[in-house]
């Protein structure tokens, strides 16, 4: 079975975004995103699929919506997250299916990931409409983190950490 995966780029306070955008310019995170996801399959809200305006490349695209009537050139759509995990692993070749977002997606998947890629973003926005919830991480165990300074292409320091989950018995 393949694992599943969600991969987010969340500040200090777990703004996330706003107005459908994200809130930085950082290009190591955009390059480590590409990198992690190429050749996988990716799930993503409609809003936030909206947002980049395109399939994601080297990816299979599934977009979670409520419209039964939406469609999307070059991805799928599913009306729930349930129906895309299940897709998801029809059409995953590689053995990682990755959760893009946004909050509310995060929201419903995070019982159900086996792993996280958290780039924790040094810097909070208040003006942020959208927030990663706070995930409970008892019961999982930081396997890897990064740091990256902030410079002339990454906005602000961040960290990209990779969490699994601990088989507890």
């Amino acid at each position: 079975m393949n694992k599943i995966s969600l991969i987010v780029a969340r500040a200090t306070d777990n703004a996330i975004g706003k107005d459908n955008d994200l809130l930085w310019k950082i290009k190591d995170d955009l390059r480590l995103f590409k990198r992690t996801t190429a050749g996988h399959v990716v799930v993503h809200g409609r809003k936030s699929f909206e947002s980049i305006g395109f399939p994601l490349p080297n990816r299979s695209n599934i977009i979670i919506t409520r419209n039964k009537e939406y469609k999307a050139d070059g991805a799928f759509v599913t009306n729930s997250l349930e129906e895309a995990i299940d897709l998801g692993h029809k059409l995953e070749q590689n053995g990682e299916l990755f959760i893009l977002g946004g909050a509310e997606i995060y929201r419903q998947s995070l019982d159900l990931v086996d792993r996280m890629y958290l780039s924790e973003v040094d810097g909070k926005f208040p003006e942020a409409d959208a927030h990663f919830p706070e995930p409970n991480l008892n019961g999982w165990e930081k396997v890897k983190c990064d740091s990256y300074e902030k410079n002339e292409t990454n906005e602000f320091a961040f960290d990209f950490c990779v969490w699994e989950r601990v088989n507890l018995i």
